[in-house]
């Protein structure tokens, strides 16, 4: 049961990031500019976009990246069903 939270958490954490990048091209920001709005380095804004960032990426940031990209926090954390499905099945192939 464990491995299924695992697959489900890094399913959502990997939409997360991809919703990240999403925004930030729709933006027209590149890393190194969003990373400097969030005050994080452009490497962790990298790793969080690719869904690489430890497996955990915190609240009080995803709030700092949601204000770099003037967007609501709540435009990276609601994944609809079928973004969930899409991801478990990349994480599984």
């Amino acid at each position: 049961m464990d491995t299924d939270i695992d697959t489900k958490k890094r399913a959502v954490i990997k939409q997360i990031g991809a919703r990240i990048a999403y925004y930030r091209t729709l933006r027209g920001l590149t890393q190194d500019e969003l990373a400097k709005r969030a005050s994080i380095s452009p490497g962790a804004l990298g790793r969080i976009e690719r869904g690489k960032y430890n497996d955990n990426v915190s609240i009080a940031m995803l709030v700092h990246i949601a204000t770099g990209l003037q967007i609501e926090i709540s435009m990276l954390l609601n994944l609809n069903e079928k973004d969930q499905q899409i991801c478990l099945e990349s994480i599984q192939n």
